[in-house]
């Protein structure tokens, strides 16, 4: 049991300062004056709020971050596996380093969906699966998969394409996911595997289909891609002569249980089919930005009723996993796409969309979220004392408008705390940093030759 004396909490009209008590792994109550234990914590000058979900990123990109040239997605994904690590050991020092920089950005869960080394799957997974572990995130590992070549993302616009076929069959694909089930799928654990084929840019119907009925064989969530480009929205009108959310609907892929990264190129009939399904859309407004994706329209989002969370996407399309960066960029960048204030988003909109609406995309809402009797103790303590959340105004406003640095003082996950005094318990953060340093190098530029063969098609089909 723990206390957690004299704390920040929001309320309607404020906040209030309360006493919060866990018990095993659940919030037992809140309320002024609980009896504590000489091991009560205090809470003084500190806020406490429901951890933030990151809701879409790729741990193993973070060996790319600040290289990575800047291309629209299309060229940039063929850069990115020209480069990628194909190394174990660099898939399980990155998900640390992710998990790590989740944590002391507000983020008590991480939805990582996670690039696999051919002949390597289910190594991959269990290597990610061993970091969490080991950190006491709560992870959702969703093993990026696809059944089609990467030139197979590309328009054909007015040419005759055609495309390396995949090396992997579309059944040994599922074999792996069903498999990873068993072996690693454990919600008591806080371990959660996910079906996440990357997109209809790169993907069959069958692969689809495929992860619907081990979704709803094993009540797992879905995750993917949606139309993050331009291009992406050209590539479904030629493969479907339809919308890709009307075609995602058709085959039976939209649920309340399905998360859908970017959302950027959407129709209005998209977004009524996205409330109608009660899909969510994870926005990542740092690496639409980078990549030059578009600024996704979420305030028609929330005005038609969809609910919406926010991803820092992976560390070589952001280049970081600072969560707060991503909400404080995704609630004022869409100042500028909708004259009227009214609908602009507040602070404490983004703290909601951060915490209650990526456990709404994870179907876990009865669970994680809000601060509330009987939820999971998956909890974020902030020091207001900070240089950065100074000097005093209201906290929330702070937090997510200012540029909060080591403000994060303590995070519980699933009742159990594993940052205290700013510092992570659970793994040695100095030896983390030596090993991501020991085993990479200064680099400044490169040439990928898949960018070489595939740009001018690109630059023909896009019109530039």
């Amino acid at each position: 049991m723990n206390t957690i004396k004299n704390v920040l909490i929001p309320v309607e009209n404020g906040y209030d300062t309360l006493d919060v008590q866990i018990v095993d792994n659940a919030i037992a109550a809140i309320s002024p004056g609980i009896d504590a234990t000489k091991s009560a914590i205090n809470g003084t000058n500190k806020l406490l709020l429901p951890g933030f979900i990151n809701a879409h990123t790729h741990s193993s990109e973070m060996w790319q971050r600040g290289i990575m040239s800047g291309f629209p997605l299309e060229l940039w994904l063929a850069e990115l596996y020209d480069f990628a690590p194909l190394d174990i050991e660099k898939v399980y020092l990155s998900a640390l380093g992710t998990a790590v920089e989740t944590l002391l950005s507000g983020g008590t869960t991480v939805v990582d969906h996670l690039v696999l080394i051919p002949g390597k799957e289910l190594e991959t997974i269990a290597t990610a699966v061993r970091a969490y572990k080991e950190v006491g995130i709560r992870a959702f590992v969703a093993p990026l998969i696809q059944d089609e070549s990467l030139s197979a993302g590309i328009p054909s616009g007015e040419s005759e394409q055609t495309h390396e076929p995949y090396f992997r069959s579309t059944q040994a694909t599922l074999e792996i996911i069903s498999e990873a089930v068993k072996q690693f799928h454990r919600p008591d654990e806080g371990i959660y595997i996910a079906t996440a084929p990357t997109g209809i840019q790169l993907c069959s119907d069958a692969l689809f289909t495929g992860c619907i009925e081990l979704s709803e064989k094993y009540d797992l969530c879905r995750h993917s891609h949606l139309l993050e480009t331009k291009a992406q929205e050209k590539l479904a009108q030629e493969k479907y002569g339809c919308s890709a959310v009307e075609h995602l609907k058709r085959i039976g892929y939209l649920s309340d249980r399905t998360s859908l990264a970017h959302c950027v190129h959407l129709t209005e009939a998209d977004i009524t089919i996205l409330a109608e399904t009660k899909s969510t859309v994870v926005h990542n407004p740092l690496s639409n930005l980078r990549l030059g994706s578009g600024i996704a329209p979420i305030l028609k989002y929330r005005q038609a009723g969809v609910n919406v969370t926010f991803g820092c996407d992976g560390a070589s399309s952001n280049d970081s996993q600072d969560l707060l960066e991503a909400i404080k960029i995704g609630s004022i960048l869409h100042n500028v796409t909708d004259f009227d204030y009214q609908h602009w988003i507040t602070p404490r909109q983004a703290i909601e969309m951060a915490s209650l609406g990526g456990a709404k995309g994870l179907n876990m809402a009865d669970e994680l979220g809000s601060l509330t009797v009987g939820k999971k103790a998956d909890l974020v303590m902030y020091d207001l004392t900070s240089l950065s959340l100074l000097p005093r105004t209201d906290p929330i406003g702070l937090l997510v408008l200012g540029r909060p640095t080591n403000v994060v003082d303590s995070v519980w996950v699933n009742g159990k705390q594993i940052v205290a005094d700013g510092k992570v318990k659970t793994i040695d953060v100095d030896n983390l940093r030596q090993e991501l340093f020991s085993h990479s190098q200064w680099q400044t530029t490169r040439k990928s030759q898949t960018v070489a063969q595939i740009e001018a098609h690109y630059r023909t089909v896009m019109g530039l």
